[in-house]
């Protein structure tokens, strides 16, 4: 079966292309042409007690859906545990991060409208590259329109 713009497409367990990201990988299951810009999805599995900076997402939505392990959500000013089952929606210019619980986790992230795949893979680039200092990650987050605010602040569980 094609996956073009508006194609039904299928991917059974396991399937997606992988994004190498160094510590853990991601595995892109929808992208901006095969949904026509509608959404892309990733899932990541990722290593107890990882996570990104806060940052914000100015073009698009967020939203995380806990597979596996546990994940600690920052919201604005507040923290969420989120164990497996848990969802959470992020609106486009929330301030936001998570951190990985005590044990490897996985998640789904979707993003809408279409959004952070090209992200993920220039990320993978850079840390392939040994690039991965502040000002080259910022540099690609501003391409993708988000923008990294700081660290996680102290007593982020």
């Amino acid at each position: 079966m094609k996956e073009g713009p508006g194609d039904a497409f299928v991917l059974q367990p396991d399937e997606g292309r992988s994004i190498d990201l160094g510590g853990f990988r991601m595995s892109v299951k929808a992208t901006r042409n095969q949904t026509g810009g509608a959404f892309s999805l990733l899932e990541a599995d990722e290593p107890a007690g990882f996570g990104p900076p806060i940052h914000v997402h100015h073009d698009a939505a967020e939203a995380f859906y806990v597979v596996a392990g546990e994940y600690i959500i920052f919201l604005e000013d507040t923290e969420h545990a989120c164990p497996a089952g848990s969802f959470v929606f992020i609106p486009a210019g929330v301030r936001h991060g998570f951190r990985v619980g005590t044990v490897a986790s996985r998640k789904l992230n979707l993003y809408t409208p279409a959004a952070m795949v090209g992200y993920f893979d220039e990320l993978s680039q850079a840390t392939r590259a040994g690039r991965v200092d502040e000002a080259v990650l910022n540099e690609i987050a501003l391409r993708y329109s988000m923008e990294v605010l700081g660290p996680v602040p102290e007593g982020y569980a």
